[in-house]
């Protein structure tokens, strides 16, 4: 008579007598993986966090340059520990993390089985973490590109931000990106009023210019709040020295004006090249010319010698890049590609609450005539409603609808090498299919999550949003 081996749980993983395998504390309790799957053992490292994620995620790391799940090994054995100290690197047909609360020795196989650790079959504890993993849908599959291109063809998208108590605007076109101003700046002594000084970006010397000057008004910049904005003019990139940035905005067409002859002026240091009106007159946007800015002597000097900062700057063109709208929703960033962004608005005060509206959906604001309606973001990504002065609604456009959706605040338009995105890892969680990509920005140390805005909103919810912006609303009492 032949006797059974006792079945083996379908999370152990079979160990020849020969085989080597590490050993990994959790709550007090020893497990093993073999060796041969292990890549890299170092401390737990910051960890980026991602909303809605099953328990077991704890976040994604930055390991020397790769986005890596980092999961809880207390959580995938259903253990309990607060002590995870470690990441343990493994490659068992993915790459992942495993966060545990130290790491002690390797063993052979049988001295494991002598010792009752049990060995871990690492893949099947991963499918069993995530048993819908590879099952993506596209939860707004069938919205047509072809369609929201149309929609855009008549609009003018700008960057808007403020000098003072002016706001000015250029087409988002030739600005790169909009950052806070850096606090080491070289400064230039005796150097021209409009020139700052110089700052490093990305391995190259940034000159930064001081736009208030170059447009002779009155006042000085506030270093200490003030925001970049990186423009490219002709083959060299300089950093404009503003106020604020204000909202990105796409404009019609027919709301944008050429300026009058009679107010062109020649020899001018910067141009205006158009009135963009706003709030149907109330409210007017000079739309500068951005290769008017610099006076010709102004150029010769700032540039020269900087034969290596323009070969740089035509390698970095033949480089791919997109840009991306940062927002911060609680203590996490994440970032929009800047093509979905139809405007950034100030957040009313009061918005009109809706009669049997759906959960997700706060009210609906008045935007220049239309009916935005207004989704707490902050709710869905698991987080704390929005609070403060600074909230802002991130208007995006999702096939034919507009909707609104509620931030903390805007932090930057950032520009990023395609070769720093990466796939978000698939989590086989509904929740986190709305984040398809993950930026690595290896030199800042920052992962942020990309969100895609077709899974923002499935086909219901749209279709709710839709009636709803067709009713219109009832100003609540």
């Amino acid at each position: 008579m032949r006797l059974r081996s006792p079945a083996r749980p379908p999370d152990m993983a079979g160990a020849a007598p020969g085989d080597r395998l590490l050993t990994l504390g959790v709550d007090g309790q020893r497990f093993a993986v073999p060796s041969g799957i292990v890549r890299e053992v170092a401390r737990l490292p910051r960890l980026a966090r991602v909303p809605h994620a099953p328990a077991a995620l704890m976040g994604l790391a930055n390991i020397r340059g790769a986005v890596v799940p980092v999961l809880s090994l207390a959580t995938l054995v259903e253990r309990h520990s607060t002590g995870e100290r470690r990441v343990v690197i493994v490659n068992d047909g993915e790459v992942v993390g495993l966060a545990v609360d130290d790491v002690s020795q390797m063993i052979g196989a049988d001295e494991a089985a002598e010792a009752s650790v049990r060995t871990l079959d690492i893949a099947a504890l991963i499918a069993k973490f995530s048993p819908n993993g590879g099952e993506r849908r596209t939860r707004g599959a069938g919205l047509v590109e072809a369609q929201d291109a149309e929609l855009r063809a008549d609009t003018v998208p700008l960057v808007i931000f403020a000098i003072g108590s002016q706001e000015f605007a250029l087409p988002i076109g030739v600005v790169e990106e909009v950052l806070r101003l850096p606090e080491d700046i070289a400064r230039m002594p005796r150097a021209d009023a409009a020139v700052v000084g110089s700052t490093a970006l990305r391995g190259a010397l940034l000159p930064l210019l001081s736009l208030r000057a170059l447009l002779a008004l009155p006042g000085a910049d506030d270093a200490a709040r003030g925001r970049m904005l990186v423009v490219r003019i002709g083959a060299n990139r300089v950093g404009l020295v503003v106020d604020a940035m204000r909202s990105i905005l796409r404009v019609p067409e027919g709301d944008i004006d050429a300026v009058p002859q009679v107010l062109a002026r020649g020899g001018a240091e910067a141009r205006i090249q158009a009135i963009c009106r706003l709030e149907g007159g109330k409210r007017l946007v000079s739309v500068l010319a951005a290769d008017q800015l610099l006076r010709d002597d102004i150029t010769a000097r700032l540039f020269q010698g900087a034969g290596e900062q323009q070969d740089m700057g035509e390698a970095a063109s033949t480089q791919k890049f997109e840009q991306f709208l940062l927002f911060r929703i609680g203590e996490e960033e994440f970032g929009l590609p800047i093509g979905a962004v139809e405007e950034v608005a100030l957040l009313p005060a009061k918005l009109t609450r809706l009669p049997r509206a759906p959960a997700f959906v706060q009210g609906v604001m008045n935007l220049r005539g239309q009916v935005i309606p207004v989704i707490d973001q902050a709710q869905r990504f698991g987080a704390g409603a929005a609070s403060g002065r600074k909230r802002r609604a991130v208007i995006v456009r999702i096939g034919d609808l507009s909707a609104g959706f509620v931030v903390d605040s805007v932090s930057d338009v950032l520009q990023i090498e395609a070769s720093a995105l990466r796939p978000a890892p698939d989590l086989g969680n509904e929740e986190t299919r709305v984040f398809d990509r993950v930026a690595n920005l290896a030199g800042e140390e920052r992962i942020v999550l990309i969100v895609s805005p077709r899974e923002l909103l499935d086909r219901a919810e749209q279709d709710l949003l839709r009636s709803i912006a067709g009713e219109g609303a009832t100003p609540a009492p």
